[in-house]
């Protein structure tokens, strides 16, 4: 997406600065709207025996995610930006594929959601180490989210790990793949 020039910045910032950091926070913000909007998708069409504790823990990490998106739009916007926040510049944007997992069992969903936050976690450091050399202060917001969806990471893998510290999702690639691997470890333990 071509960015004019913003007419100004951050003091210290030169606009072309501000411009710089603001499109490392536009893809962020996209990544981040997809995510919100996933983890809902997930929380409405997860069943199985563990369905409310998932159903319920996933409705934290939706507001919080939300919040990471209004304080990435607002930084854009302090730097002299226009944040874009549509559906069609999200999905005309974004380089990763729509989430293609419809009702399913907590097991399949929690696998491919595995796949989800490896893919935002890593794309998010690569944005905060592009940013830590141009502005502090953006490199510190990405720090903070990292410090959060790490956490959300966490808990998904949670439930992904044997109790001697085996991935289910080990050696997948793919958000299907996960989901499969997950739903056959899972299987595997319940026969």
């Amino acid at each position: 997406m071509a960015r004019d020039l913003p007419k100004y910045t951050v003091p210290s910032l030169t606009p072309e600065d501000g411009a710089k950091v603001a499109a490392i926070l536009q893809e962020r913000l996209n990544a981040l709207n997809d995510l919100a909007l996933t983890l809902k998708h997930i929380h409405w069409n997860v069943v199985g025996p563990h369905f409310i504790a998932v159903h319920e823990m996933l409705d934290p990490q939706v507001d919080a995610v939300r919040l990471m998106v209004d304080a990435t739009a607002e930084r854009i916007a302090t730097l002299g930006s226009a944040p874009v926040g549509t559906p069609g510049a999200l999905v005309a944007a974004r380089t990763w594929d729509d989430y293609s997992i419809g009702r399913a069992s907590t097991t399949e969903h929690l696998g491919a959601l595995d796949e989800v936050y490896v893919g935002v976690i890593t794309d998010h450091r690569k944005a905060a180490a592009q940013a830590e050399e141009l502005d502090t202060v953006t490199n510190d917001l990405l720090v903070g989210h990292l410090a959060e969806l790490e956490l959300f990471h966490w808990f998904v893998r949670a439930h992904l790990e044997s109790s001697g510290g085996a991935l289910s999702t080990a050696g997948t690639s793919t958000e299907k793949g996960a989901a499969e691997a997950a739903e056959a470890a899972a299987s595997r333990t319940t026969s």
